[in-house]
């Protein structure tokens, strides 16, 4: 029987991306969630015993591996949803991996200058904001979204790349309520709406 323990923040755009994946595997039930305390300053000791970045997720196998980042979590629980004959996989074969490792990797880069621009803006004190940090940060954002709206994936495709897109969107409209992201990406916005009502979606919506 699978199980896994995974230090777990309930707004972090990269739980969420191995937890829908978890769900979308049909693999949640035998993940067990650790409350934590991430930060990016003041490092969690226990994130830390299994992450020596102390950064979620993170998480140990029952024989003790263990594994992090999102990346590298959600290989592994596409290679025992497979191991146990489920179907089909969160990372494919052939061209249709190249194409779904692109997207995750953008989608991931949009979270992360969201972050940076999240902890410039809210953990740095007021006088040593950087403004040209926070415009190219929002660039990026900016950017990657216009990118996906290119390479907008087919409504009936799920796998790595889609569940890191609707990730890096979900929290967009969780943490930058202002941005208005779908302005000019209707396609974008619709895909997404359609997306977020996946149970796996659903189940794994941010909370502050």
């Amino acid at each position: 029987m699978f199980q896994m323990s995974l230090y777990w923040s309930s707004a972090s755009p990269f739980v969420r991306k191995v937890m829908a994946s978890a769900h979308e595997l049909s693999l949640a039930e035998g993940i067990e969630i650790l409350e934590s305390a991430a930060h990016p300053v003041v490092r969690d000791p226990r994130i830390q015993a299994f992450n020596p970045l102390a950064r979620v997720p993170a998480a140990r196998m029952a024989d003790g591996t263990v594994l992090y980042d999102s990346r590298v979590i959600c290989e592994y629980l596409d290679e025992i949803a497979a191991a146990q004959g489920r179907a089909p996989r969160l990372f494919p074969t052939g061209a249709a991996r190249w194409r779904a490792l692109r997207r995750q990797a953008l989608a991931d880069g949009l979270m992360e200058a969201g972050l940076l621009l999240r902890y410039e803006t809210l953990l740095r004190p007021a006088p040593l904001h950087w403004p040209l940090w926070i415009e190219k940060q929002g660039e990026k954002i900016a950017d990657a979204l216009d990118a996906m709206l290119a390479d907008l994936p087919d409504p009936e495709t799920v796998d790595i790349g889609t569940i890191t897109y609707a990730c890096a969107l979900g929290w967009l409209d969780f943490r930058f309520p202002d941005l208005d992201w779908r302005k000019g990406r209707g396609p974008l916005a619709d895909w997404h709406a359609a997306c977020e009502r996946r149970p796996a979606m659903l189940a794994t919506r941010p909370c502050a």
